[in-house]
């Protein structure tokens, strides 16, 4: 006994040509290529990719920034930064300067800045004034719950003096 087909329908034998091949690889790849160019657009979109207009220029300022980072290392000085975060936004700063010796260094120009590490969100910065002998003081408003990057730079006759870079956690007492 034979299989019949269906009233209607031929027993057609599907032959794979030279002709479906290509479509199916260009189909295949085609659909790739759009992909990835969705993909690309949509980075571009959100960052663009410039961290700083000239290399150059943003090299020779880290050069810079090492060699005053070995003079800052020579001084041996301690400084110690206390911040307190108030329910109402406000941070209360606190330093203490001392040289190599422990004598209160005096006559700084403290500056603080307050800078959310992963946010575009404004820089929070703060001038100290100067209270006992080596002792700076301020308040920050506007600083939120979460982490922070605390930056401090002491100004003297020499110009910038002392930098340090802190990353902290800040909460509501």
């Amino acid at each position: 006994m034979q299989a019949s087909t269906a009233p209607g329908l031929k027993n057609k034998e599907r032959r794979v040509t030279g002709r479906t091949v290509l479509i199916w690889l260009c189909g295949f790849f085609g659909a790739i290529f759009a992909a990835n160019a969705v993909f690309i657009w949509l980075a571009l979109g959100s960052f663009p990719g410039v961290a700083v207009e000239s290399s150059y220029k943003a090299g020779l300022t880290y050069n810079e920034e090492i060699a005053a980072s070995k003079e800052q290392a020579k001084r041996h000085w301690g400084v110690e930064a206390n911040v307190k975060r108030r329910a109402d936004g406000t941070a209360d700063i606190g330093i203490l300067a001392r040289d190599e010796a422990g004598s209160p260094l005096s006559g700084l120009a403290f500056t603080a800045t307050f800078i959310r590490p992963a946010s575009a969100q404004a820089y929070r910065t703060v001038t100290l004034s100067e209270g006992e002998s080596g002792s700076y003081t301020g308040i920050a408003s506007g600083v939120s719950e979460g982490r922070w990057i605390l930056e401090l730079e002491a100004e003297g006759a020499d110009g910038v003096v002392f930098r340090s870079r802190n990353r902290m956690f800040l909460s509501a007492e």
